[in-house]
């Protein structure tokens, strides 16, 4: 077999995993397609024969780009419109059974690993999440062992200071969307108040293309209002049908029979506390096809 043609096989063996790192550092499907890319583009260069563990090799080459791009992200959020949400992915079957993976891949997740800093996500997605070495991960971020270690404590500590406090399976977070869903249709103010937990939050994501809230709403009553009043006000056909979405249950929103976005949820203590619309249809495109992630 030819280098190029070894080159080739160790990268699409490996090509899932590296999708997945990267879409886990930068919550951005199109750019952890980029960074593929790029890592493609150093991975050929690369002496095989040179390489004792081509998994490694090519885990350490993606995070070196996604920490790269990850700066270029920070910029292009800092101008963002409105609040801004990880592009969601049409995920299969096998990921939603992985409940490590759809845990750390679902929205709620996501987004408290945005309040990471770009080594600190690093470090937790390849130690939390993929179980890397101290010693694998402290040649992808440049770090030594010991000072990784204590990174990934302190990223520890501060996700799990916010996220869920229990775990939900798939079926339960099912139950309470089928209930969020029934009420929504058919636009019931108590159906609503029932399934949402006083302080829940809402977050949707526009991007500047599709009207939505600037800031988070929060609050059952406001969120209700806020509801009820912008689907009078519009006036339209409304419908959501279930969906498994990064992982978990979530809807597929209709509105006149066109496809208008994804709503993602987090629930705990069978009550939704986060609700995440994602309208932006430049962060739609995965949407329509299932993307295999995995851990391995």
């Amino acid at each position: 077999m030819s280098d190029q043609a070894a080159a080739t096989e160790a990268f699409v063996a490996h090509r899932n995993l590296l999708f997945t790192v990267a879409y886990e550092m930068l919550g951005s499907a199109a750019d952890a397609e980029d960074v593929l890319q790029e890592t493609w583009l150093r991975w050929v260069k690369i002496d095989a024969a040179e390489v004792r563990d081509p998994r490694a090799y090519l885990v350490r080459i993606t995070t070196r780009q996604s920490l790269n791009r990850l700066r270029t992200m920070q910029r292009r959020k800092e101008s963002y419109v409105g609040p801004w949400l990880p592009e969601p992915l049409l995920t299969a079957p096998d990921v939603a059974e992985d409940v490590e993976l759809a845990e750390s891949v679902s929205m709620a997740l996501m987004l408290v690993l945005e309040t990471l800093g770009p080594t600190e996500r690093a470090v937790f997605v390849l130690r939390e999440v993929f179980d890397f070495g101290y010693d694998e991960i402290a040649d992808a971020v440049g770090k030594s062992p010991a000072a990784v270690r204590q990174i990934a404590s302190r990223a520890r500590k501060h996700v799990d200071a916010r996220r869920p406090r229990q775990a939900v399976s798939a079926s339960q977070t099912r139950v309470v969307l089928e209930s969020f869903q029934r009420a929504l249709e058919s636009r019931d103010v108590q159906g609503l108040l029932d399934v949402l937990a006083p302080d829940v939050v809402l977050m949707s994501d526009g991007g500047g293309l599709k009207q939505a809230a600037l800031r988070p709403i929060s609050g059952a009553d406001k969120l209700v209002r806020y509801i009820i009043g912008g689907l009078a006000k519009t006036g339209a056909a409304f419908t959501a049908e279930p969906a498994v979405v990064n992982g978990n249950p979530a809807l597929a929103l209709h509105v006149e029979g066109e496809f208008d976005g994804v709503m993602a949820v987090r629930v705990e203590d069978a009550r939704i506390t986060g609700l995440y619309y994602v309208r932006n249809p430049e962060k739609l495109t995965r949407v329509e096809s299932e993307t295999p992630l995995t851990r391995r």
